[in-house]
């Protein structure tokens, strides 16, 4: 789509099989990030593996920002509904520019309450730096699980993280959505040189108003 900024795409995958080194509750793992899990929960297994992802994404790759999107938690159905995504990030500028972004192309977002001060401390182990899963499931979940992810960048880290929790909107009964495509190329449209991406993108740099964009969107149509 011709996108000028260096972009990468790290796909953090694992299988979820039983076998003699598979994850047992009450094991420690030592992460990329070099900190230390209790798992406490293995059917809290993604979170593992992003936290690897978003950890070689800072550290191998030096991205600025980072993004993650995966089918975290069934709790986002119930949280943000089966259409829109939970969106959680440490830059209210970006929270506002996925709602939109969601908006212009239809994959809809909506934000989670982000608060680390407060809730990960849900992850609370007395033998290492972290637990995997909540100790009170009614306690935000969602948010809780987003904040595990970004524990393994840091809290303190100066770039941008967001999390994005796809679990609902992905699928509408046996069959797949294709949601997430759409929102990436709506989001990070204004580093693209396609006319139509600059468009739909919250994040362009050109400061037009609304109005003045949508003057031009047949303009802008004709030329992608």
């Amino acid at each position: 789509q011709g996108f000028k900024d260096n972009l990468h795409a790290v796909f953090c995958l694992a299988e979820n099989a039983v076998g003699p080194r598979a994850t047992r509750p009450d094991d420690i793992h030592v992460l990329y990030s070099g900190k230390t899990v209790e798992i406490n929960n293995t059917d809290a297994e993604g979170r593992l593996i992003l936290a690897d992802g978003v950890a070689y994404a800072c550290k191998d790759l030096g991205a600025d920002i980072i993004l993650d999107m995966a089918t975290l938690t069934g709790a986002q159905g119930i949280a943000t509904g089966k259409y829109h995504a939970a969106v959680l990030t440490n830059n209210e500028e970006w929270e506002k520019a996925c709602v939109k972004a969601g908006r212009n192309c239809g994959d809809l977002v909506h934000p989670l309450v982000y608060c680390p001060e407060l809730h990960f401390s849900e992850f609370t182990s007395a033998v290492a730096d972290m637990k995997n899963s909540v100790a009170d499931r009614d306690n935000t979940p969602s948010s809780c699980a987003g904040l595990f992810i970004a524990s393994h960048i840091g809290f303190d880290w100066p770039g941008v993280w967001v999390h994005i929790d796809i679990a609902a909107p992905v699928h509408a009964g046996e069959r797949a959505t294709g949601y997430g495509v759409a929102l990436l190329l709506s989001l990070f449209g204004g580093a693209s040189e396609d006319p139509l991406l600059n468009l739909v993108s919250p994040l362009g740099c050109n400061g037009d108003s609304p109005s003045e964009d949508m003057e031009r969107d047949s303009k802008r149509r004709r030329l992608v």
